[in-house]
């Protein structure tokens, strides 16, 4: 099963001795995993509404992360 990006930073937190860089790798794992699970959301909502609305895709959801989540 493939694990949220809520998951992998609970279970990499919980089993990985820490210092101040692992936790910053481990943050910047989660985030990127987040990331992609917020451009697929957009892309499958994208997807549902596309018969009405056209020109919406990978660029699309690339900017829609960044302008709500900023980069």
């Amino acid at each position: 099963m493939k694990k949220t990006a809520t998951e992998l930073l609970f279970d990499a937190l919980w089993t990985t001795p820490k210092d101040k860089f692992v936790w910053q790798s481990i943050l910047k794992q989660a985030k990127e995993l987040e990331k992609q699970e917020i451009k697929i959301a957009y892309l499958v909502g994208a997807n549902d509404i596309s018969i009405q609305y056209h020109d919406i895709g990978e660029k699309n959801s690339e900017e829609y992360y960044n302008e709500t989540y900023g980069q």
